[in-house]
Order: structure tokens, then C-alpha cells, then sequence
């Protein structure tokens, strides 16, 4: 079965990837401050990445081959669904509980958005992945969510010193009783202004 790694590109030392006004700030900046060129799929986009070397190392040790992404609709709403192109690998899982009646790319974007919750978004998304490929699968409420439903195999954080003090959690938003406990890094690489740690999710 496919692994399913939960994260994103970026998170303040506080566990924010956003501020309340959805605004990312700085975290982002590790992306372009290097001289190593990448993408997020491993394949040739448009608009590609620039890191540091250890990061770029990092991106591509931990996403070797991304089948599809699995994101909740606040993320497809303030990204306007990347103009109906997944960011990474072929196919890009909405959980949502209404589907877009007006976007412009519906029915030609290979988008599919899940109206019966994130269990059934990752099973699609485990399908389409295959056994050689990763789901990628989009921190805040739906990771979080996932994760809390033993359904994440590795998490990514990509953590930018920065500080926020309130906004959009990693995790989402968790209640008394909804800790989840993970094994200790098995990847840490230091980036420029950037620290990449990867933790396997310990299964009962």
C-alpha cells in the first residue's frame, strides 16, 4: 500500500502555516534562497524551486515519487486550485462538503473532490498512488484529522523560524484527548533558515 506522508512546504517554530489572515509571510523563503533547482514532483514544472543543497537533498529523499495530493477546500479556495494543475503528482483529492459549482476547471482538471470525509479521500488517493507511489497529504484540519484517525504513515515538518502567535495550525485544530504520539526524528536536516524533520508515525 502507498505511504502517506502529512505536511507542507513551511511552519513557524510555533505550529502555525499561516497567519489568521492566511498570509505565510516569511515561511517560504528557504524555498528560494539556494542555488539548487527542484520541484516538489521530481519532474519538470514551470515555475521550479530554489534551496539550499541540504534542503533540495531533503525534498527529494523524503517525496521520491508522488502519485497525487489530498488537501481540504480551504487550501483549493485560497489557491483557486492551482489553476487546475496539482503542485505535485498527477491527481489532487478535495475533501470537502460541497463540491465548486462554478470553478472554470471542473470537469477538465483532474480533480476529484470527496464528499464522504478524509477516510475516503485517502482510500481513492491510496488506489490511484499505487504501491510505488506517495500520497501527499496537506497539513491542518484534514492532516490533522487523518493523523488522529491512524491513517498517516510519516510527518514532514519544514520549520522556519518565525513565530505567529495565532493562526492556521499544523495539526488543526485538536481537543482534550486527540494527542497523537510520534517516534523520534528519523530524518533532521538543517536548511538555510529552515530545519526539515521527518517522523515516522508508530503504528498500535
Amino acid at each position: 500500500m502507498s505511504k502517506v506522508i502529512m505536511g507542507c512546504a513551511a511552519v513557524s517554530v510555533d505550529g502555525f502555516i499561516a497567519d489568521e489572515s492566511d498570509d505565510v509571510g516569511p515561511l517560504f523563503e528557504w524555498a528560494s534562497n539556494g542555488d539548487v533547482e527542484w520541484t516538489w514532483s521530481g519532474e519538470p514544472e514551470e515555475h521550479p524551486l530554489r534551496s539550499t543543497r541540504p534542503s533540495s537533498e531533503f525534498v527529494r529523499a523524503v517525496y521520491p515519487r508522488i502519485g497525487c495530493v489530498v488537501i481540504g477546500r480551504r487550501l483549493f479556495d485560497i489557491t483557486d486550485g492551482w489553476g487546475g494543475v496539482p503542485a505535485a503528482g498527477e491527481h489532487v483529492f478535495v475533501v470537502t462538503h460541497e463540491p465548486p459549482t462554478s470553478w472554470r476547471h471542473a470537469g477538465t482538471a483532474p480533480f476529484t473532490f470527496v464528499t464522504d470525509g478524509v477516510e475516503s479521500a485517502i482510500e481513492r488517493a491510496r488506489a490511484f498512488a499505487g504501491e510505488d507511489r506517495i500520497v501527499d497529504l496537506a497539513a491542518g484540519q484534514v492532516g490533522g484529522q487523518a493523523l488522529r484517525l491512524g491513517l498517516v504513515d510519516q510527518v514532514v515538518m519544514n520549520v522556519v523560524p518565525v513565530v505567529f502567535g495565532s493562526g492556521r495550525p499544523f495539526f488543526g485544530a485538536m481537543g482534550a484527548g486527540d494527542a497523537v504520539r510520534l517516534d523520534n526524528p528519523v530524518r533532521v536536516v538543517q536548511g538555510d533558515r529552515v530545519t526539515h524533520l521527518l517522523y515516522d508515525v508508530p503504528r498500535p
